[in-house]
């Protein structure tokens, strides 16, 4: 069990496959050397974590081998809620279908307008002293909402789950264009990155091969020709796959940040764990990161 592993295994699309393939990707990711998987209540409307909980049920050492960690707080197509009573439930619900007494870390999915930074203290408040949740992050929140929050709980936010990849470069983009009237210079997310990097949060990118939020990956798609072949030129060099290299471009990153891996899909799972093995050059990193639409001024 290790919290600092480079890919974690996003259980998103667990649900996806019937009980026996769930089970064979999940003790595949074992074997591949992945034992951090990350959830939420709301994949699969609970399914997911159901599926996962039967797999950890088959033999219970298991759970003392993976670092577990679920997110809550959307309610799908009606609302966002991190209110204390909306938490707690959340955390019962979660504990029961993943069949465990704790969760190794919680995160909050999505910043609520109607947060309460004192009501979620003591909710994380009631969660810790009941052995329920040992550590807490947040997914999607800016540096000011992260300090807002922060202000009244006296857990330390160990983490930040952000989009990003070579084709969604929001996280530094707006810093490299810096005090210029360029469409990239738009600071759209309050410089979350530098913010986590200086309070020490680990920052875990989603969607590492999509370039929109549900829209579909980059690689092949005719809309991003000049990133995928520059990430295809690269790849020939180390001998790897497209995918392989896209993972490399953002663990490449000073920031070392972690990359929630969606795939259920074994051979692409191998790859994705493989692209540890490479470091590109700082060219390469800004080869891709000029094929894929940006500027340096």
């Amino acid at each position: 069990m290790n919290p600092q592993q480079r890919i974690i295994v996003g259980c998103m699309r667990l649900c996806e496959k019937n009980q026996t393939e769930a089970f064979r990707f999940l003790d595949h990711a074992m074997e591949a050397g992945c034992s951090f998987f990350d959830h939420a209540d709301i994949y699969g409307q609970g399914e997911c974590e159901r599926i996962f909980g039967k797999w950890l049920s088959e033999i219970p050492s298991r759970r003392q081998e993976i670092f577990l960690q679920t997110k809550c707080g959307i309610v799908p197509g009606k609302m966002y809620d991190c209110s204390k009573e909306y938490i707690l439930k959340a955390v019962d619900r979660s504990l029961e279908r993943l069949q465990t007494d704790h969760l190794d870390r919680l995160l909050l999915h999505r910043p609520d307008a109607l947060l309460e930074p004192e009501e979620v203290a003591e909710a994380f408040d009631q969660l810790e002293r009941s052995g329920k949740v040992l550590e807490f992050g947040v997914s999607n929140f800016n540096a000011m909402q992260i300090s807002l929050l922060q202000s009244a709980v006296k857990q330390k936010i160990i983490c930040n789950q952000l989009q990003f990849s070579a084709a969604h470069t929001v996280l530094v983009t707006s810093g490299m264009e810096n005090n210029m009237k360029t469409p990239g210079a738009v600071n759209r997310d309050g410089y979350t990155l530098d913010y986590c990097r200086l309070h020490q949060i680990q920052v875990q990118a989603w969607s590492p091969l999509q370039y929109g939020m549900i829209e579909g990956i980059f690689l092949t798609n005719p809309d991003f020709a000049q990133l995928n072949q520059t990430i295809a030129n690269i790849a020939d060099q180390y001998g790897a796959t497209p995918a392989v290299i896209a993972i490399a471009w953002i663990l490449r990153h000073p920031a070392n940040i972690q990359v929630v891996c969606g795939t259920m899909n074994l051979k692409h799972l191998d790859e994705m764990v493989s692209a540890q093995n490479i470091r590109l050059t700082r060219e390469e990193w800004y080869k891709i990161y000029l094929a894929g639409g940006n500027i340096l001024p």
